[in-house]
């Protein structure tokens, strides 16, 4: 069973930066797809970008592309996502997923079997 625990949300203002983590246990890191997912208040969650099991491929949505970055340090079994440029849109509860296969879609929520409990990102303009 694969267990993810997400950190490093936080309030901070606009044109500021967050890093956030996702520590993963219970998995094969080399051989599992990750996602960082976004919910905001009253809106649908979406996929923020998604990162292939060794690092080789990444994927971002067309709303932080350039100003995120994914990455991960399978040695560590954990998942950053680099929050530059931060804006009050970007304001939702963040979540890590896991998929244990290559997913068709990677930025699509229901191709991930295992997600985390979130952790909450505010931007104040």
């Amino acid at each position: 069973q694969v267990q993810l625990v997400e950190s490093g949300g936080g309030s901070v203002q606009a044109g500021g930066s967050l890093t956030l983590a996702c520590a993963a246990s219970g998995y094969t890191a080399s051989s599992t797809f990750m996602g960082w997912f976004r919910q905001a208040i009253g809106k649908e969650r979406e996929g923020v970008a998604a990162i292939s099991a060794g690092g080789g491929s990444t994927y971002y949505h067309s709303s932080v592309k350039g100003r995120f970055t994914i990455s991960r340090d399978n040695a560590k079994n954990t998942v950053y996502l680099q929050m530059n440029s931060l804006k009050p849109e970007d304001t939702a509860m963040y979540y890590c997923a896991a998929s244990q296969r290559f997913p068709w879609t990677p930025l699509l929520s229901r191709e991930y079997s295992s997600w985390g409990q979130g952790t909450q990102v505010t931007v104040s303009s």
